[in-house]
């Protein structure tokens, strides 16, 4: 590699960026959609002079307890969607599984835009929830195999990134859009933007990495080419030390493997949990994944309104956007520390943080401090942003070979949404159970997140070198 080229990308590279960044957004955008709907969708907040609107209800009218199957369709489709994402990966290619994942978005959000019924509903969630469980596992091994060496890991941190400013539109949006005309609107968005980006699809280069294993190396030199630019030499320079610095392969005959390891076939799932020599890299990404959501993210983001609007009731419909703002605002640090400080140092200094938010949290529930659990929530998603929300992510390309980083995904995400949605069912219940009805003592779910959490951290950190 000439020292002219791969630190960085082209113009038409960052362009590629973008549109493959375009499955995280629609992953976080779709997370927060029906928080912001809600009320109008249900019929909570309903107009009595208009019942419909172009033909379609204003609302369709249904029960909390239905409100939340349809919320859960997206986590359904999510885990069905990662479970496959190796198979559509590894048969269609990057670029053809990003296609797909934009066709489902698509789909999914018109057949909910245009609902008239709980059915649809549950359909077009489904759908949408299928495209992101297959766009959050391809984005972060798409973003690295077409990653000039130097900016692998900053880049990697873009996929967190995007979800974020996903979720923070919505959010936006619900201010404007949340009304029983034109919740529609949100829908219909998403939808625009996936048809937008299969259609620029025919312009978007392959990953080198998957042409490569797939002997097209006409194609991987055009594509690198176009990535990194004309300057670059075009030898598999950059894809051998993607492999050199793969920390959890076993060392023995280690420069054979980083030479033959592109060219092998795709992993299946069975063959993978089958493999004693993968173990330990499928072992990283589970604890990784697991401490991710064991963390208790999405619990606290969830009660965070409930928490914060006690002291800021005039401002609650603010809280969660100011949260998700910050949440956004703390996803940029890493990407310039990863490279400097390193992915374990800055898990293990996301997790210290989150440790000491959560027993803050729940001291300050159980002693009627407000203010401090205030304060310690944001402290919470400011710790979760820098480490434990990006580095997952950037660490599954990285310690995987090539024919094995699609059934690690695969499987790693979908533990991911398994968790997210054990966690999202069982919060309310728990904290319940804790607090044996007194409203003094529900901060004692607070402290068993923190045991949960310190005990899968400290099983990443045994498993995975840095």
């Amino acid at each position: 590699m000439t020292s002219e080229g791969a630190h960085t990308f082209t113009k038409y590279g960052w362009l590629v960026c973008l549109w493959v960044l375009t499955a995280s957004f629609q992953y976080g955008y779709h997370t927060s959609a029906l928080n912001q709907l809600q009320a109008v969708l249900t019929c909570k907040v309903a107009d009595a002079t208009a019942p419909t609107y172009f033909g379609l209800p204003t609302c369709i009218p249904m029960s909390d307890a239905t409100f939340s199957v349809v919320t859960s369709m997206y986590t359904m489709g999510g885990f069905f969607g990662s479970l496959s994402a190796n198979i559509v990966m590894d048969r269609y290619g990057r670029k053809g599984a990003s296609r797909l994942s934009a066709v489902l978005t698509a789909a999914g959000s018109t057949v909910f835009g245009l609902s008239s019924s709980v059915g649809p509903l549950i359909l077009g969630r489904f759908l949408v929830g299928l495209a992101a469980g297959l766009g959050i596992c391809l984005c972060p091994i798409y973003l690295s195999e077409i990653a000039p060496a130097k900016i692998k890991g900053n880049l990697g941190v873009l996929t967190q990134l995007a979800i974020v400013v996903g979720i923070m539109v919505t959010q936006g949006m619900g201010f404007g859009l949340a009304t029983p005309r034109q919740w529609r609107l949100v829908l219909f968005i998403s939808s625009g933007i996936s048809i937008f980006q299969y259609f620029i699809g025919p312009f978007v280069v392959e990953s080198p990495s998957y042409l490569n294993r797939k002997g097209l190396v006409d194609q991987e030199k055009l594509a690198i080419r176009r990535l990194w630019g004309e300057f670059h030499d075009v030898s598999r320079t950059d894809l051998e030390e993607q492999d050199s610095e793969e920390p959890l392969l076993p060392d023995s005959d280690n420069t054979t493997e980083s030479v033959s390891t592109d060219r092998q076939p795709a992993l299946t799932i069975p063959r993978l949990f089958a493999s004693t020599e993968l173990r330990r890299p499928l072992l990283t990404i589970i604890a990784a994944m697991t401490s991710q959501q064991i963390s208790g993210i999405n619990a606290v983001l969830y009660y965070s309104n409930d928490i914060l609007s006690k002291s800021l009731p005039e401002l609650a419909p603010y809280v969660s956007l100011a949260i998700t703002i910050v949440n956004f605002f703390m996803t940029f640090p890493p990407i310039f520390l990863i490279e400097r400080v390193g992915r374990k140092q800055l898990i293990q200094l996301s997790v210290a943080g989150a440790l000491l938010s959560h027993l803050a949290v729940g001291y300050g529930l159980n002693s009627g401090f407000v203010t401090l659990s205030s304060i310690a929530i944001t402290t919470f998603v400011m710790s979760f942003a820098f480490g434990l929300g990006p580095i997952p992510f950037v660490i599954i390309p990285e310690v995987a070979p090539p024919h094995a980083v699609s059934a690690i995904s695969s499987v790693g995400l979908s533990l991911n949404w398994s968790s997210n949605f054990v966690i999202g069912l069982i919060f309310l219940p728990l904290r319940n159970f804790l607090a044996n009805g007194d409203p003094m003592k529900e901060g004692r779910v607070f402290y068993l997140f923190a045991a949960a959490l310190l005990c899968s951290t400290l099983w990443f950190s045994k498993l995975y070198r840095g």
